[in-house]
């Protein structure tokens, strides 16, 4: 059983306190998270700033998000598989330690003045390819420290720490690099990572039970197998590589939008940033005090196709309507529903992935996410011929008529909001929640 502080009932009203943090081992990973994310967030920023002072090239600056992007797109699925093979906390613990050494070294020769940017470069893919192992682990953890009816809380509260980190910690390091310089950031970035790993060092953790048990490509295989044959878990990985490749594509061509369609400036671009982001967090906060929400079918479909919507409208109306005040209202819908829908996908996830299979289902999913740079690739390769507010729009219809098209012609995608529920009236009644069966759901 998970350690909790109350005995009602998890679940509450619009900003109450958020259920998942009532229980003690999840608030203590959550203020852990909190403060590993919050030096990934300065990290990036610093070796971004410190790849301008010494090439004055965007060129470079793009390299640095392809060498943290190559090795978790490559080595997830090995991460997934790590991650039901061993003991999770200790799997965290030493990636944790591991980029804490790695940035307190960039720290280090940035210090004596030493650093070179293939210095940069090389420890961004190194730390990459560490984070590869570490997501999925932490991923398979948390469902753990909770009950799973408050899982939509507890993963709103883990996305809450990336869109939270995404305003203050570059905020935050812009400051300490004006004031000290970017070793300081480093040095500051290292200690996220320690802080992590000493408080997971700390934490209580039912057993778990271990599912990879053959060669790493046996496992790997065995994870793919399973997501492929079961249509639910292909559906929601499916609908997060559309989100990422087609439906973020419009992040990448910001600047566009900003100087040359909507003529707004940079100051103009942060705005409209913003305003998205505002949009997401709110919902995020909701959605994390909410111990529970029985229609997530609705939230889940609904949500990516008023995404995909609004993505095709702001590309189309900057376009041809011209309106600042319109980007902005469309930019603050679509942080709302892409909160939305990618909260009950993950929520979803969690909740019928079996325990042996969490961690290589997770490593897949994450994968999807670090394609997002690729996805501004194909919106750039696609605006050459049509025009980016086109490319844009096409992406965004990709993603609804994703949602929509399995729905209509997969019964249980259709229904996956009944068989949501059934999982979680299992798991209350102390059955195993949802079951697969060895050839597939379909």
């Amino acid at each position: 059983m998970t350690e909790r502080t109350d005995t009602k009932t998890p679940g509450g009203s619009i900003f109450s306190f958020p259920p998942a943090l009532k229980y003690p081992a999840y608030r203590a990973y959550w203020l852990g998270t909190l403060a590993s994310v919050s030096g990934y967030q300065m990290l990036t920023f610093g070796q971004l700033w410190l790849v301008h002072e010494l090439t004055e090239s965007p060129l470079f600056l793009g390299y640095v998000g392809l060498a943290t992007a190559l090795p978790a797109i490559a080595l997830n699925l090995f991460g997934g598989v790590f991650a039901d093979r061993l003991d999770k906390r200790r799997l965290i613990m030493v990636t944790q330690a591991m980029s804490a050494l790695l940035i307190f070294l960039l720290a280090t020769i940035t210090v004596l003045e030493l650093v070179e940017v293939w210095h940069v470069l090389a420890i961004a893919f190194v730390t990459g390819a560490v984070n590869a192992f570490d997501q999925p682990a932490r991923q398979a953890l948390y469902p753990h420290l909770i009950d799973r009816k408050v899982m939509m809380s507890a993963v709103a509260m883990n996305s809450s720490i990336w869109q939270g980190t995404r305003i203050a910690a570059p905020a935050a390091a812009g400051l300490i690099i004006a004031a000290t310089g970017t070793a300081v950031t480093f040095f500051l970035a290292g200690m996220g990572f320690v802080i992590m790993a000493a408080v997971i060092s700390g934490l209580r953790v039912p057993p778990i039970e271990r599912g990879a048990t053959g060669s790493a490509a046996q496992d790997m295989l065995e994870g793919l197998k399973f997501i492929k044959r079961n249509s639910i878990f292909s559906f929601l990985i499916g609908m997060t590589f559309f989100n990422s490749f087609f439906g973020m594509a419009y992040i990448m061509m910001m600047p566009v939008f900003a100087v040359d369609i909507l003529k707004v400036g940079a100051d103009g671009q942060g705005i409209l940033l913003s305003v998205g982001g505002v949009g997401a967090l709110m919902t995020t906060l909701l959605l994390g005090s909410i111990g529970n929400f029985r229609r997530k079918g609705l939230l889940l479909i609904g949500g990516a196709v008023v995404f995909g919507l609004s993505v095709a409208a702001f590309g189309l109306t900057s376009k041809y309507v011209g309106s600042y005040a319109l980007a902005l209202f469309l930019m603050f819908a679509m942080g709302i529903s892409s909160s939305t829908y990618m909260i009950s996908i993950m929520s979803s996830l969690q909740m019928m992935v079996p325990d042996r299979m969490r961690g290589r289902v997770m490593g897949f999913y994450g994968m999807t996410w670090s394609i997002m740079p690729l996805g501004g690739m194909q919106a750039g390769a696609m605006a050459s011929a049509v025009g980016v507010p086109v490319a844009i729009a096409i992406g965004g219809l990709v993603v609804s008529v994703f949602a929509l098209g399995p729905a209509l012609v997969n019964s249980r995608v259709r229904n996956i909001g009944s068989l949501l529920l059934r999982t979680e009236q299992s798991i209350a009644a102390g059955g195993p929640g949802y079951q697969t069966t060895a050839t597939g759901d379909d």
